[in-house]
């Protein structure tokens, strides 16, 4: 079986390939553009735990460059596709909106051609609990309106979706979109919460609280969030529909000040705090409602945020020795 994952080098993309080899007679073809939005020495470092695996081959390539696309998957000729290659964050989308045009946008496009010029038995895409915007509703389920995206990085998920209906509606593809929930764990992004916080607290510096610590957020361990893409995956029936949405979260929702006591617990140490309005683009609560996963593939992530946020620390201190070094 030959799997492609684009996004290899990203935080959830190393993971899912290292799962695929770990499973055995399972060829990965790893896609990565290897930018810059964060440093590159991490990205390098993800793929250095993949390469040289038997069944593992990575190509730096560019999925907004349509041409080098389908020439790969004519030469490749995939099985399934796990697409999560996408330009991240939500408030450099504000920032940078042509980067996620490229990526997000053309680069999707790109990809549901791809699978159509060559047919995959399923094409399983990352979209975001940010589609669901200030959903008023909790928890928020996959039949709810998502037509009132708070950022432009939220409205490009939006448009993945409607662009896969179409597809699937057009050409009888099976597409299915994963809608996650604020991932964290080892090797996970320098730009998100975890990260950050334990950066400052480490070292004695203060963590930004906005909103004034009046959030909540539904953090999914990044081995849950693995464990149902690789079921979905496998979810091609006749059964289903052709195209698809699921949640993927731990949907128990956590308070910003109790994840800050998680951290701080993990560090052994307590933060300095400096509290600040509302971030733009930013939402109140995501919660998510899991039963249509937990009917389709009888998975819900459940790994409780403190032995996550633990195992995330451990790794932090570890990935920083080896920095430094």
């Amino acid at each position: 079986m030959k799997v492609m994952v684009t996004g290899a080098a990203g935080f959830i993309g190393r993971a899912v390939c290292e799962r695929l080899l770990d499973a055995g007679d399972v060829s990965v073809i790893a896609v990565d553009n290897l930018n810059d939005y964060y440093a590159v020495e991490l990205k390098h470092a993800r793929l250095a735990t993949l390469e040289g695996r038997g069944g593992f081959v990575f190509h730096k390539l560019d999925i907004a460059d349509s041409a080098a696309i389908d020439a790969l998957f004519a030469a490749e000729r995939p099985d399934y596709v796990i697409h999560l290659a996408a330009q991240a964050g939500v408030r450099y989308s504000i920032q940078n909106p042509h980067a996620y045009t490229q990526s997000n946008l053309v680069g999707f496009a790109n990809i549901l051609e791809a699978c159509r010029r060559h047919p995959v038995e399923h094409l399983v895409f990352a979209s975001s609990s940010s589609v669901y915007g200030k959903n008023a509703k909790v928890p928020f389920a996959e039949d709810d309106r998502t037509d009132t995206p708070v950022s432009y990085y939220a409205a490009t998920k939006k448009a993945n979706e409607a662009m896969a209906a179409s597809y699937a509606e057009l050409y009888g593809m099976t597409l299915t979109g994963l809608r996650f929930f604020t991932v964290y764990g080892p090797w996970g992004r320098p730009d998100m919460a975890p990260w950050l916080f334990t950066e400052a607290i480490s070292a004695g510096r203060p963590i930004k609280v906005f909103n004034h610590g009046l959030l909540q957020r539904d953090f999914t361990y990044i081995d849950d969030i693995v464990e149902g893409v690789l079921r979905v995956m496998k979810y091609v029936t006749d059964k289903r529909n052709k195209f698809e949405i699921f949640n993927i979260g731990n949907h128990q929702p956590v308070e910003l000040m109790e994840f800050i006591r998680c951290v701080e617990s993990a560090c052994g140490r307590e933060a300095v705090k400096e509290y600040l309005p509302m971030q733009d683009g930013d939402v109140p609560i995501t919660y998510a409602d899991t039963a249509r996963l937990r009917a389709a593939v009888g998975f819900s992530p459940a790994t409780p945020l403190a032995d996550g946020i633990d195992a995330f620390v451990a790794w932090y201190r570890t990935w920083k020795a080896r920095a430094s070094a």
